[in-house]
């Protein structure tokens, strides 16, 4: 594998200082602040937002291209993690997500023994990042309509899929058992 996770240090100087460029500098069109200012990303650090007890954030390294964005994990203390996962624009269209949740996944259950399972959540219109987690096999478990704000325009829905700590294991994937019609009339 050609991605590793390396800890975000905020204490460090340097490492702030490239947190914050990285988040300053590159465009994340698919999320709720597209390009956030250096002060909110300083406070946020400041506040302890990307590392406290329920938050851990990690640099991606790609053998060869070095930084290549970075995994925010969230929920850490439920059995089910949520991630935030934001690559540098000048990697993205390069074939390197499905490696990075494979990073990710590997990362998670080796190093976390209570998770079961991950999440990880995208907008409806992300459809790159929604061909991703379908290659990485991971599973669409969730439609939420109307629930991803969007600045200045109506809210999106946002998807949602999961991977099992088992699917991960086995290299299999299970399937979601849809009730179909359930409820309908």
């Amino acid at each position: 594998m050609s991605v590793t996770l390396i800890p975000f240090q905020p204490e460090d100087t340097a490492d702030r200082e490239a947190f914050i460029d990285f988040m300053t500098s590159n465009f994340f069109p698919y999320h709720v602040i597209s390009q956030p200012s250096a002060e909110l990303v300083n406070q946020r650090i400041a506040e302890g937002a990307y590392t406290n007890s329920d938050h851990a954030t990690y640099w991606l390294e790609e053998k060869w291209k070095g930084r290549i964005g970075l995994v925010i994990f969230e929920d850490l203390d439920d059995d089910a993690p949520l991630f935030d996962l934001r690559l540098s624009e000048a990697v993205r269209g390069q074939g390197l997500g499905v490696e990075c949740l494979r990073a990710i996944a590997d990362f998670a259950f080796t190093t976390m023994p209570d998770v079961t399972r991950l999440e990880g959540q995208t907008r409806e219109d992300n459809i790159p990042m929604r061909r991703v987690f379908e290659s990485a096999h991971w599973v669409q478990e969730a439609y939420y309509r109307e629930s991803w704000p969007v600045e200045g325009e109506e809210p999106v829905a946002s998807v949602a899929y999961g991977l099992l700590r088992r699917d991960w294991q086995s290299g299999t994937v299970t399937p979601i058992k849809w009730q179909r019609g359930a409820g309908a009339k």
